[in-house]
């Protein structure tokens, strides 16, 4: 070219538009990646108690019954006090039900509660892992609608409106409101594109590094929970965890029974 110019879109603001561009979208692929996470720790932690809940209180109750026929052979202060601490682990905190009437449980508020304080619909997922249908789904409405995408402070609040039911709506698996979703969006209003100046390239910049940071922290807090290390446990199939953890317990439950029918005899 004449001059040795540059073509227009190797000038500084293209590039650095063009590195906007590509930090927005793999920070968008991260909170993907680190929202899908997020809800197969919640699904799992949600399921896990409603599944194997009933269980562990099976085998607390048995502990404590075993203890106290243990002290009731021997005698002995030491066993008796054992026997009252195993009870007191399965004895409800008085006047605790009385007062919410199961509006909380061991996770704090019940779903049910929340749901009516927030009056969303309560519907617990039925699987930890969404199906791969309502993943793609979810994929490409968070791609398409994602709040980091905005530019002015209305749109971002429109996206972000819309990103918590798209974000509800899969943490549920419901596939059919997904799809209504996707048609809610694709006839929405489609955001207006603008040219920034450097120094607003600058700051998007480093406004989306502080999220990256930020996405980090909350992935490692997942990861390292107790549920995020069941998870990595089992990341094909988390749902047949479940199914094994249950198989463990019941196994553990027989033992604990054939162990009280001996001291009663």
């Amino acid at each position: 070219m004449p001059g040795g110019e540059r073509p227009g879109d190797q000038r500084p603001e293209a590039r650095l538009e063009r590195a906007v561009r590509v930090a927005e979208q793999a920070l968008i692929e991260f909170e993907i990646a680190v929202e899908t996470f997020r809800v197969e720790v919640d699904n799992f932690s949600r399921l896990h108690h409603q599944k194997l809940g009933p269980m562990y209180a099976r085998l607390d109750e048995l502990d404590a019954r075993i203890a106290e026929a243990r002290a009731a052979r021997s005698g002995d202060p030491e066993d008796l006090r054992r026997a009252q601490e195993a009870r007191a682990a399965v004895m409800p905190m008085p006047g605790v039900d009385e007062l919410f009437h199961d509006w909380i449980d061991s996770d704090g508020l019940s779903p049910e509660a929340e749901a009516m304080l927030t009056d969303r619909p309560v519907q617990p997922p039925k699987r930890v892992r969404p199906g791969e249908e309502v993943r793609r789904l979810y994929r490409e409405l968070a791609r398409k609608a994602h709040p980091d995408l905005a530019r002015e402070e209305d749109e971002r609040k429109r996206r972000e409106e819309f990103i918590t039911r798209v974000n509800a709506a899969y943490a549920r698996g419901d596939e059919a409101l997904l799809r209504e979703l996707s048609a809610e969006w694709e006839a929405g209003p489609v955001p207006v594109e603008r040219l920034s100046e450097s120094e607003e390239l600058y700051a998007r910049l480093e406004w989306l590094a502080q999220r990256k940071d930020m996405l980090s922290a909350l992935a490692r807090e997942l990861e390292e929970s107790a549920i995020g290390a069941m998870l990595r446990m089992a990341p094909d199939d988390p749902d047949r965890l479940l199914e094994e953890i249950a198989e463990q317990l019941l196994a553990q439950v027989s033992e604990r029974e054939n162990e009280l029918s001996e001291l009663v005899q």
